[in-house]
């Protein structure tokens, strides 16, 4: 627990990472100072470098013309090549695993075209029940393209009691009913609650009933560290927007595991990116996949659209996961001690207690009910404590390791303590 405003500051000067901060545009108040922003689990703050990159990329165009698609620095040709290994670090995967591509939403369509084939009795995704709707409405739209009924092909999972749902429900459903699943699409923190989720427990228990197994990484991706590759997920997906700072509807990424690339069974919606770039420009009619998850590609990467996330995935290889995971766990560690301590009789902690099964966010509770937890975030909104609220009445913070210090959880706890004592 932070214990006065001298120790936060005195933990701030001591952490190695506070350069950091000074990579970001921080929100300001009416008076000038700094806002207490903790909301990078909704949209990641811009890296100050952003502005000069996307006009670099400007000045290509305006002085090159076409020309930049091989002349400009990188060329515009490969731009997304430039992104794999940064992309494939956070996601612990191999290079050639990884893409830069579209938005979530459309990547996980168009992974499930290849990854979810109903045959037979073997037609259920499964999924849960508190998921992101997004997923949902993509997961039931899917189901409907294959003229099936999602009333009967989509099984939704919740914790049998309470917020937190253990992998052992999806283990024991897949253990009854194992043989009617196509594929399980999981998240890897789930977005409500924040919980993490153990994706190789996940992934071994979905392959090993025969079924494909794919994971939304929105809120994962530049929060928790990941090891995709290993865990053996077949495919996954996830936005730049959040944790990854790359602006509000940033290009997203793509993972499909190595043993599925060059495997001519698999079904794959196909576009001239998506061609092999040695055959690529001939123009011919029959089309050769690309090496990789490149092959999933349908258009050219949007230059201007690209140039903020390789920014941001720049400064992530200066900082290093191992850095920003532990002082994530500390900031989190202070915020969920303080409210179990000082406010537990008002406020409950929903996000794990175990660090290791969170990441930066901590969802709380106000234990009077809706209308008081909603009177709550307006007014820390006042106070210039950026937050938000998830219906029914969950209040999510995000102490960011890029950009928050521990000053910033110091203001939260005090202002939640003057709430809680004028009641």
């Amino acid at each position: 627990m932070i214990e006065s405003l001298d120790h936060a500051r005195a933990l701030d000067r001591n952490d190695p990472l506070a350069r950091f901060r000074d990579e970001f545009w921080i929100p300001r108040r009416g008076d000038g100072t700094d806002k207490v922003y903790l909301c990078g689990h909704s949209l990641g703050l811009q890296p100050r470098r952003v502005a000069r990159a996307m006009e670099a990329e400007l000045e290509a165009w305006k002085t090159l013309g076409v020309d930049g698609h091989f002349e400009a620095e990188p060329p515009w040709v490969t731009y997304h090549e430039t992104l794999r290994e940064p992309q494939a670090a956070l996601t612990g995967a191999r290079p050639i695993e990884v893409v830069a591509m579209n938005s979530l939403t459309v990547n996980l369509h168009l992974l499930m075209v290849s990854f979810y084939r109903p045959s037979g009795a073997r037609n259920r995704i499964v999924i849960e029940r508190q998921s992101f709707p997004s997923d949902r409405y993509a997961v039931e739209s899917q189901i409907r393209m294959h003229g099936l009924d999602p009333a009967e092909c989509l099984v939704e999972l919740g914790p049998p009691g309470g917020d937190l749902l253990d992998e052992s429900v999806l283990e024991d459903y897949l253990a009854r009913e194992g043989e009617r699943v196509a594929l399980v699409l999981w998240p890897g923190v789930q977005y409500a609650t924040g919980q993490r989720f153990d994706l190789r427990r996940i992934s071994q228990a979905a392959r090993g009933a025969g079924a494909r197994v794919g994971f939304d990484l929105a809120h994962a991706v530049g929060n928790v560290p990941l090891s995709l590759h290993d865990d053996g997920a077949d495919f996954a997906a996830w936005c730049t927007y959040k944790y990854l700072n790359s602006g509000p509807g940033a290009v997203a990424g793509a993972f499909v595991h190595e043993r599925h690339h060059g495997d001519d069974a698999i079904a794959r919606l196909q576009g001239w990116w998506g061609a092999d770039p040695a055959t690529r420009f001939m123009m011919g009619p029959g089309f050769t996949p690309a090496p990789g998850a490149d092959a999933w590609q349908l258009s050219n990467p949007p230059v201007l659209a690209l140039a903020p996330v390789r920014v941001s995935l720049d400064i992530f290889g200066a900082a290093g996961m191992e850095r920003l995971r532990g002082k994530s766990v500390a900031m989190t560690n202070a915020l969920a001690t303080f409210v179990a301590e000082q406010l537990g009789d008002v406020l409950a902690v929903v996000t794990p207690t175990d660090p290791e099964r969170r990441g930066c966010q901590l969802s709380l509770r106000v234990r009077e009910g809706r209308a008081t937890g909603r009177a709550l975030f307006e007014r820390l909104g006042a106070l210039g404590i950026v937050a938000d609220w998830r219906e029914p009445d969950l209040l999510r913070f995000a102490p960011v390791p890029l950009y928050n210090r521990f000053e910033d959880i110091f203001r939260l706890c005090e202002a939640l303590e003057h709430w809680a004592a004028g009641r």
